[in-house]
């Protein structure tokens, strides 16, 4: 690992190409395997709250992302990306999960209603 104030003189003298993960997890190998999810909402009234993504490949595996610190803002018919990371890598997705939350304990429930979302790896955007 790299000090955050010190990857740049370290990583970019390298003539080799570098991969640097910025978002890192606490377990080996340290890696997060990141996620673009760009989401189009059409519900009529302003919700903010957070997103967990789940995935699943053909053979049944399951990983779930850490939850972002900071909560979305999603209006009718506005794109919002969220940055998402995974601590294992799948490569055939079959199934696709979102859990919106609005982190209190109190309070209605709210759903979120979703009218397009995109999922794209950013480790290998041709996936």
């Amino acid at each position: 690992g790299y000090y955050a104030d010190r990857w740049k003189k370290l990583l970019i003298p390298m003539s080799s190409p570098t991969k640097a993960y910025f978002d890192t997890s606490d377990q080996d190998p340290f890696c997060m395997y990141n996620y673009l999810l760009d989401i189009t909402t059409w519900n009529k009234i302003i919700r903010r709250g957070f997103i967990k993504v789940k995935i699943t490949d053909y053979a049944g595996n399951t990983v779930e992302s850490e939850m972002n610190s900071e909560a979305s803002t999603f209006q009718q018919y506005k794109r919002v990306k969220i940055l998402t990371g995974f601590y294992q890598d799948l490569d055939k997705i079959s199934k696709i999960s979102l859990t919106f939350s609005t982190k209190t304990l109190i309070g209605p429930k709210y759903k979120l209603r979703i009218l397009q979302m995109r999922l794209k790896y950013l480790n290998n955007p041709e996936r």
